[in-house]
């Protein structure tokens, strides 16, 4: 699997970095999909020390992100950014393979 089918935003980039620099024991953000939310999956982001064998490496301006070899099946041609706006702070997923979303961008079907 080619590591470039997901991409990273500079701002999602600093963003990662930031956190990650705030805690000693982690490196990376991993992002994975996993089943449920109000639109039948959703994503899930936490902070890990690193990499699994199996796992897809994207790295940005000394950011990592680490996604498994399921979650880049539903993520493949996404765009992970980070907004910042007066509805708050947030990581999201721009995925061309969603055919519908939830309004709080977290949630989405295939």
């Amino acid at each position: 699997m080619s590591t470039d089918t997901v991409t990273l935003s500079e701002a999602a980039a600093k963003r990662i970095a930031a956190v990650v620099a705030s805690d000693a024991e982690k490196s990376s953000l991993r992002v994975s999909v996993e089943g449920g939310g109000c639109s039948g999956f959703s994503y899930k982001f936490d902070l890990d020390r690193g990499p699994q064998s199996d796992d897809i490496v994207i790295t940005r301006a000394g950011a990592t992100v680490l996604i498994d070899p399921v979650s880049i099946v539903y993520m493949a041609g996404s765009e992970i950014d980070f907004v910042d706006n007066l509805l708050g702070q947030s990581f999201q997923i721009k995925n061309p393979n969603a055919v519908a979303s939830c309004g709080c961008g977290t949630s989405f079907s295939v």
